[in-house]
């Protein structure tokens, strides 16, 4: 009797995590958008649904645009990348304008497209991720100051909104993509000391980052000023206490805590559900971060793999930024948590991200 002999496929066992994940936890983040915002958008628009109601909408754009790109084939971002990088250069010029972009919180961020609010320093996160990925794809020398007129200027617009907490996520996320792609990464130990002596004089000769700065250091400093929002989050975090007060029951979401729904919703979810909750949560992103490690790692090839580090790390930075800032490890910064805080511009680039990762994936040898 003949042997039959051959090989046999094995199964990529990443694509379901990696296409259900995101959904998982932006469903989660749903029921805690709307415990967050209720009180809030009650108030505002006479609706305790407002707020839920625009999340599910963009939830269900980004999951379309996710399963888009998963099909789209990755190569051809390559094409599209000066378009992307050109597109949100304007739009960063643009929300400086009074009467295109508007402020809210002291910030101009936003523009308003009547349908749709889009925040473009979202889209500057993924705009640099393609761009640098296919600007380092061959290892061409003499492109450092080129690098660093294109990041200056994408610092400067960021910076003049102003909105240091994702202006520090552009620099590292760009520092990090050109010291993978191995490109004259001496200049790298000049550029980080020059940036960290740029953002102290940032610091010093603006009084509300200094105050800033100074609640972190000393959150009793101004209890009623600029570190009521950090001892607003604190309480939050000791009323939850080890398992929580229960679902429904947070009491700083009535209106005393600033971005309840936004940044700082992660305290209310340690205020409803204590410690264990917000433990449990932390792990269910640090089990996504190691399925983005694992297609990082595999990725076929140089284009793929720079690619798949950008969102690797961009992931890993908002996560870091944010929940460092709600322990007061780091000052408080206008970074959101992932497919968890309430905003569309956010939760669009994040299943935009991840659509083209399952893309990556699906050509990846995963290990």
């Amino acid at each position: 009797m003949r042997r039959i002999t051959g090989t046999v496929k094995k199964k990529n066992t990443l694509l379901p995590w990696l296409f259900s994940l995101p959904i998982v936890l932006s469903i989660l983040g749903l029921f805690f958008v709307f415990e967050a915002s209720s009180v809030n958008s009650y108030t505002q628009f006479g609706d305790s649904f407002h707020y839920l109601k625009l999340q599910i909408i963009w939830i269900a754009l980004g999951i379309a645009v996710m399963i888009f790109l998963s099909i789209f084939d990755y190569h051809q971002l390559y094409y599209l990348s000066f378009i992307f990088m050109l597109g949100t250069i304007v739009l960063l010029f643009a929300v400086l304008i009074p009467g295109i972009g508007y402020s809210a919180g002291g910030a101009r961020r936003w523009i308003d497209f009547g349908l749709i609010n889009l925040q473009p320093t979202e889209l500057a996160k993924f705009s640099v991720i393609i761009y640098l990925s296919s600007w380092f794809i061959s290892k061409e020398r003499k492109r450092f100051f080129s690098f660093i007129i294109l990041l200056g200027i994408l610092m400067l617009l960021i910076i003049l909104q102003p909105d240091m907490g994702t202006a520090s996520i552009v620099f590292l996320l760009s520092i990090i993509i050109y010291f993978m792609a191995g490109i004259e990464t001496f200049y790298l130990f000049l550029l980080v000391p020059a940036a960290f002596g740029i953002g102290l004089l940032l610091i010093k000769f603006s009084p509300y980052r200094f105050k800033r700065l100074m609640a972190f250091f000393n959150p009793a400093l101004d209890p009623q000023g600029i570190t009521y929002h950090i001892n607003q989050i604190l309480i939050s975090l000791g009323n939850g206490g080890l398992l929580g007060r229960g679902f429904g029951a947070s009491r700083q979401k009535y209106l005393f805590l600033p971005e309840a729904h936004t940044d700082s919703i992660f305290a209310i979810i340690a205020e409803e559900f204590g410690f264990i909750g917000g433990f449990l949560l932390i792990c269910l992103f640090l089990f996504f971060i190691i399925q983005l490690y694992r297609v990082a790692t595999s990725s076929p090839d140089r284009f793929g793999k720079l690619l798949a580090v950008g969102i690797f790390v961009i992931f890993n930075l908002q996560l870091i930024i944010n929940l460092a800032g709600m322990v007061n490890l780091s000052p408080l910064t206008g970074v959101p948590l992932p497919f968890i805080s309430y905003g569309g511009s956010n939760i669009l680039i994040s299943f935009a991200l991840m659509g083209i990762l399952i893309n990556i994936a699906k050509r990846a040898k995963i290990t």
